[in-house]
């Protein structure tokens, strides 16, 4: 198929292509379908690799430096939008009925993400500056990066039991941020009107506390099932020997016991090995399962735990 172009041009409003603007085209002369590969492709890559991947995927060639540029200009818009409150969820709590009472479960979580240190954007500087063929030349002056290599963004999630409806946002904010974009969002989904309504969170203290304060209409904070097991088996670990039947045996044990009998009895089983042992690490290991399991019991009380409540965020 073939379009002809036809571009208008005035020097107050500049240039304009109604045919572009039909197909969806804005100024970095990319399609929406474009774009949305381009931004597929980069979540797990770096430019670079992205670039290569969209062609070979779909035989798209674009610079490493067109990729980035794309994928920036679709998250400022995104933001952008997202700001002025014209983008948000596609469903809301009344959708996640299906013939039975309406469920919504939350989750929040802190996630590390990789950024271009300034001793990296140094390099980059350097390599430009130098002749041959391997300079780099650039229009604009290469930004100031991070001055850490990892930087800790927070996202909260809402989705109900199937995940049929999923909704993530996040921000490089802290957790106040974090408590006042999850309570946005909630009003959003009319999480209020929901028939079921309860967290699934790691246990963390900001997390405890931005959800009680934001969202006191829930009707419980759960423990992430998997979170917990993930220090059991560390604990179990160090104790018995990493792999062995013992270490196996005694792992899935306290995981059925903390399920049908509660906390209280797994913090008196790990107590009374504790003492048991006479090796210092080993006690100090289940030492810190306690600590760990202390401080969460209300999240793992049976009696106040939803249906279907344990699983993964």
């Amino acid at each position: 198929m073939e379009i002809e172009r036809t571009v208008y041009w005035n020097a107050g409003a500049g240039s304009v292509v109604p045919v572009d603007q039909c197909l969806g085209i804005r100024e970095d002369r990319c399609s929406p379908g474009v774009r949305e590969m381009a931004c597929r492709e980069a979540l797990g890559s770096d430019f670079r690799q992205a670039a290569d991947d969209l062609k070979r995927v779909g035989q798209i060639d674009m610079t490493h430096e067109m990729m980035r540029q794309v994928v920036e200009g679709e998250s400022a818009h995104v933001l952008s939008l997202q700001q002025r409150g014209v983008l948000g969820p596609t469903w809301t709590a009344a959708d996640c009925g299906h013939g039975t009472p309406s469920c919504v479960i939350t989750g929040a979580d802190g996630v590390k993400v990789p950024l271009v240190t300034e001793a990296e954007k140094a390099k980059r500087r350097a390599l430009r500056r130098r002749p041959g063929p391997k300079a780099r030349r650039r229009r604009k002056r290469i930004a100031r990066g991070s001055d850490q290599p990892y930087k800790e963004f927070k996202i909260v999630t809402f989705y109900d039991p199937s995940k049929e409806h999923q909704h993530v946002v996040g921000t490089s904010g802290d957790h106040q941020v974090l408590g006042r974009l999850m309570r946005r969002e909630a009003g959003k989904l009319q999480l209020d009107k929901a028939q079921q309504k309860y967290s699934v969170s790691d246990g963390a203290e900001w997390i405890r506390r931005q959800y009680q304060q934001r969202l006191p209409m829930l009707e419980a904070n759960v423990l992430d099932y998997y979170h917990l097991r993930e220090h059991v088996i560390a604990a179990s670990s160090r104790v018995f020997g990493e792999g062995t039947a013992e270490s196996q045996a005694w792992r899935e044990q306290m995981m059925g016991l903390v399920l049908v009998e509660g906390p209280v009895r797994l913090l008196e089983e790990i107590g009374q090995l504790r003492r048991q042992m006479r090796s210092r690490s080993r006690r100090k290991a289940l030492e810190a399962l306690q600590d760990y399991v202390a401080p969460r019991m209300e999240m793992l009380q049976s009696s106040e735990r939803p249906r279907d409540a344990v699983g993964q965020t």
